[in-house]
C-alpha cells in the first residue's frame, strides 16, 4: 500500500516554498562554484605537473658574470648534470607605439631540449622582424596577433603568444614579493635576431640531472651539493656566480603550482563551513516543522506510525533539495563555474592548455560528504525529536527537561521592552545561528573589501618611502659626476627563521645621507616591513647567513626605519666594509632622484617606482575581479541567512502574534515587538562581528603572507568598518520589509486552531 504521507509532500514543498527555494540556491551556488573551482584548478594543476616533463622544464639555473668557457662547461658536466645555455636580455618596450617605453621583455631564443615553448596562438618567430610574446603580457597591453610592438630600436611584429613553461608566473627576480604580468613579460625571437640586439647578455645556464632525484628532501640535496661543486668550479676559472635558482626554488616556476594547490585547501574549508551552518538552518528549520505539526505527529504515532516512518518522511524534502542541488549545482560546476574560475587563473599566469578532467576527488569532496553531514545533523535531530512519546506531542510539550519557569525580568524594565526580552531567550537556538552566520559572512566580507584599499595603501606607502626615484645597481664601480648621485653598498644575506628562508637586502649607507631618514650612524637599523614579518623588536639579535656557503652574521637591532618596500638591514657604510671585509671606498651602486648617465652594459639594474608598486599592480590586475566576486558572495550568504532565520522566527510565534492581534494591537506595532527584538540580535551581532571577523583576519593574514617572500603590511581602511555596518543594516532592511508582509498575514483564528 502507497503509504499517504507522500501526499503531503508536495503540500508541505509549497507552503515553504520560498524557504526551500532559498536553501536550494544556497546549497547549489556553494556545491556548484567549490566544485568548479576544484575541477577548474584540478584540471589546471594536472596541466601544470604534466607540463614538467612534457616541455622538460630545468631542475635549476645559474647566472655567471662572465660567459663561461668550455674547460668550466666541462667540469660542470662532470657532475652528473647537463647544462644548456638559456641566455637572455632585458630589453625596454614599447608596447603601444607611442613614443615611451612602458615595460620590460625579457627575451630568449626558441628553447628546443629544455624549458620548451608552449604556443597558444599563432607561430614562432622567424625573421628577424618578428616576435612571439607571452600570452598574459599581451591581454593585459592589449597587443593581438598581427600588431607590431618596439622593441629597444626595433620595431617587431607580433606573430603569436606563448606560454614558457619555466615563467608559469612573470617574477624577473626570484626575490620579488610579487610577480608582475603587466610592465614585464617574455618573449622569443629568432637566433638571428638574437644575435643582432646589441644589449647586455644574461649568461644563464639551465641544468638537468643526468640521474632524476625521487623525491623534494633528495632534490634539495642534490642542489645544495651541486651548488659547493659549481662555486668551486666558478671561482677556480676566474669566473663569479650571480645567481643561483634551484628548481624547488624558483618562484617562476613553483608559485602558479603552490597557489592553485593552496586555493583549493582554502575552498574547501570555505565549503565545509558552509556546509556546517546550512546543516545547522536545517536542522532549524527541521525542528520548526515539527514543533508547528506536533499535534499531527503526536496523531500519527498515536495511530500506528513508527518513529521510522516519520523521520523519513521529515527527511525526504530535505534529501531533495539537497539531491537537486548536488545535480544542479555540479552541473554548473563543470560549464559555467569551471571556465569562470579558469579564465581567473588565465588573469593570473601564464600556463599552458588544458583539458577539462573529471574530478572523482571534488565530486566527493563538494557534494557526497557534504550531503553527508547534513543528513547525519538532521537525521540526528529527528531522531531525537521523534523519541518522545506520542502525548508530548499531542500537548506540544517537546522538551526533554522538566519545563523551568522563565527566569524573572526586572519589573522596572517597561512591559514593551520584557516582551521583546522574552522573544530573544525564546528563539534563542535561531539567534546563536544567526550570530554565527553573520560573523563568518563579515570575515568573508571584510576579506573582499580590505584588499584594494590595502593594495592602495601599500603603493603610497611605498611611493611615500622611496629611498631614490633612482636606485642603480652597477655590475662595476662607475663614477659619475652628477651632484644628486649618493654612493652605497649592498648584499643580500639569507634569514631562517619560523621555518621561512629567504633573502635580506644589506645597505651600507652614507654618513648624513639625503635619501635615508635616520641615517644609522652606529649600530644596525632593521626596515618595518621586516620587523612586521619577523616580529622583531629593537634590541633583539638577528642572524643571517651567506646564501653560498655557511658563514653566518650577527646583527643586534638598535631601531626601527619606516620602509615598507622591502625587507632590509641598514648600517653605516664604513661598518658595511668592515662587517664584509672590504675595501674603505667600496661601494655597489647610486641613489639618486634624477636619471643618472651610465653606460648599460655596467649596470645591473635600475629600481624605480614602477619596480616598487610591481605587487599592488599585479595583485589588482589578477585579484581584482576575485576580490568583488568574495563581496557579492558574503552579501548574498548575509541576506540568505537572515531570511532563513527572521522567517522561522516569525513561523514559531504565529500563535503569540494571533493573540496579541485578537488583544487589539495592529500588524505596525506587532511588527515593532517582534521585528526590533530581531534588530537588537542583528545589531549587536552586526557590530560584535567587526571586532571578531578584523582579529581572525589579522590572524589569517599573517599565517597567509609569512609563506610568501617580502611583505605586505597589514592596512584595514577604517571606512570599511563603517561600509560593512551599514551593508549589514541595508541588507537587514529589505529583509524587515518581508517579514513586516508575513506578519500581516498571520490571521486572528490562528491561536484558536491550535489550543492545547
Amino acid at each position: 500500500m502507497k503509504n499517504p504521507l507522500i501526499k503531503r509532500l508536495p503540500r508541505e514543498l509549497k507552503a515553504d516554498f520560498v524557504k526551500y527555494l532559498v536553501l536550494f540556491l544556497f546549497m547549489t551556488l556553494t556545491i556548484g562554484f567549490i566544485s568548479g573551482f576544484l575541477v577548474a584548478g584540478g584540471s589546471l594543476k594536472i596541466a601544470y605537473d604534466e607540463s614538467f616533463e612534457k616541455y622538460n622544464i630545468e631542475y635549476g639555473h645559474f647566472v655567471l658574470k662572465k660567459e663561461a668557457d668550455n674547460s668550466l662547461f666541462e667540469s660542470i658536466e662532470r657532475e652528473k648534470v647537463s647544462v644548456y645555455k638559456n641566455y637572455y636580455m632585458n630589453i625596454d618596450t614599447d608596447s603601444n607605439l607611442d613614443g615611451r617605453t612602458n615595460s620590460t621583455l625579457r627575451i630568449f631564443k626558441n628553447r628546443e631540449h629544455i624549458n620548451k615553448v608552449c604556443i597558444m596562438k599563432g607561430k614562432l618567430p622567424v625573421s628577424d622582424k618578428e616576435i612571439a610574446i607571452d600570452r598574459m603580457y599581451a591581454n593585459n597591453n592589449n597587443i593581438s596577433v598581427g600588431d607590431s610592438i618596439k622593441v629597444g630600436e626595433k620595431k617587431l611584429k607580433v606573430t603569436g603568444f606563448v606560454a614558457l613553461s619555466d615563467y608559469s608566473a612573470m617574477f624577473s627576480n626570484n626575490t620579488d614579493l610579487m610577480f608582475d604580468a603587466v610592465l614585464f613579460g617574455v618573449a622569443i625571437v629568432s637566433d638571428d635576431l638574437f644575435e643582432n640586439y646589441n644589449y647586455n647578455i644574461n649568461f644563464c645556464y639551465s641544468w638537468l640531472y643526468d640521474t632524476v632525484p625521487q623525491s623534494d628532501e633528495e632534490e634539495k640535496e642534490v642542489s645544495d651539493s651541486f651548488l659547493k661543486k659549481l662555486y668551486k668550479n666558478v671561482y677556480m676559472s676566474g669566473n663569479e656566480i650571480e645567481t643561483y635558482v634551484p628548481r624547488y626554488q624558483n618562484s617562476a616556476i613553483n608559485f602558479t603550482g603552490n597557489d592553485i594547490g593552496g586555493d583549493q585547501g582554502m575552498m574547501l574549508i570555505l565549503l565545509y563551513i558552509l556546509i556546517a551552518i546550512l546543516a545547522f538552518v536545517f536542522a532549524v528549520t527541521i525542528n520548526h516543522t515539527i514543533e508547528r505539526e506536533s499535534a499531527v505527529i503526536g496523531t500519527l504515532r498515536a495511530i500506528g506510525y513508527s518513529k521510522i516512518e516519520l523521520v523519513r518522511h521529515y527527511l525526504m524534502l530535505l534529501v531533495f533539495v539537497s539531491v537537486a542541488s548536488a545535480v544542479i549545482g555540479n552541473a554548473l560546476g563543470y560549464t559555467l563555474f569551471k571556465s569562470m574560475v579558469a579564465s581567473l587563473y588565465y588573469e593570473s599566469y601564464s600556463l599552458p592548455t588544458y583539458e577539462t578532467i573529471w574530478n572523482g576527488n571534488a565530486f566527493v569532496l563538494t557534494t557526497v560528504i557534504p550531503m553527508a553531514i547534513i543528513l547525519v545533523i538532521n537525521l540526528y535531530s529527528l531522531t531525537n525529536k521523534m523519541s518522545l512519546s506520542p502525548l508530548k506531542f499531542i500537548r506540544r510539550d517537546l522538551n526533554r527537561s522538566k519545563k523551568k519557569k522563565a527566569f524573572r525580568l526586572n519589573s522596572n524594565i517597561k512591559f514593551i521592552t520584557r516582551f521583546r526580552l522574552r522573544i530573544i531567550f525564546q528563539n534563542k537556538s535561531s539567534y546563536i545561528t544567526l550570530f554565527i552566520g553573520i560573523v563568518f559572512a563579515n570575515i568573508i566580507l571584510l576579506f573582499g573589501m580590505m584588499m584594494p584599499p590595502l593594495l592602495g595603501h601599500y603603493q603610497n606607502s611605498i611611493i611615500d618611502n622611496m629611498i631614490a626615484r633612482y636606485q642603480y645597481i652597477l655590475k662595476k664601480p662607475v663614477e659619475v659626476k652628477t651632484k644628486d648621485a649618493e654612493k652605497y653598498a649592498m648584499t643580500t644575506l639569507q634569514i631562517n627563521k619560523a621555518s621561512i628562508s629567504e633573502e635580506i637586502s644589506i645597505y651600507g649607507i652614507e654618513n648624513n645621507s639625503r635619501y635615508i631618514k635616520d641615517t644609522p650612524i652606529n649600530g644596525y637599523y632593521i626596515s618595518s616591513s621586516m620587523s612586521e614579518k619577523y616580529k622583531i623588536k629593537k634590541d633583539e639579535t638577528i642572524v643571517l647567513k651567506e646564501k653560498y656557503n655557511d658563514k653566518q652574521y650577527q646583527f643586534q637591532v638598535k631601531g626601527i626605519i619606516d620602509y615598507p618596500g622591502s625587507l632590509v638591514v641598514f648600517m653605516n657604510k664604513n661598518e658595511f666594509c668592515k662587517v664584509f671585509e672590504q675595501e674603505e671606498n667600496y661601494y655597489t651602486g647610486y641613489f639618486s632622484n634624477r636619471k643618472l648617465n651610465i653606460a648599460e652594459k655596467n649596470v645591473a639594474s635600475v629600481i624605480t617606482e614602477e619596480d616598487l608598486t610591481k605587487t599592488s599592480r599585479q595583485l589588482n590586475v589578477s585579484m581584482g575581479n576575485m576580490f568583488y566576486m568574495v563581496e557579492g558572495f558574503a552579501i548574498v550568504l548575509f541576506i540568505m541567512l537572515i531570511y532563513l532565520l527572521t522567517k522561522l522566527i516569525i513561523e514559531k510565534n504565529i500563535n503569540a502574534i494571533s493573540m496579541v492581534k485578537i488583544l487589539g494591537y495592529n500588524n505596525k506595532e506587532i511588527g515593532k515587538l517582534y521585528v526590533i527584538a530581531t534588530t537588537w540580535v542583528v545589531l549587536i551581532s552586526v557590530f560584535l562581528s567587526l571586532f571578531i571577523a578584523s582579529g581572525l583576519i589579522h590572524m589569517i593574514y599573517f599565517e597567509m603572507m609569512k609563506g610568501y617572500s617580502g611583505w605586505l603590511t597589514l592596512y584595514i581602511a577604517p571606512s570599511i568598518y563603517i561600509q560593512m555596518f551599514m551593508i549589514g543594516i541595508g541588507c537587514y532592511a529589505l529583509m524587515v520589509l518581508m517579514q513586516f508582509r508575513k506578519i500581516k498575514k498571520v490571521p486572528m483564528d490562528a491561536v484558536l486552531k491550535n489550543v492545547e
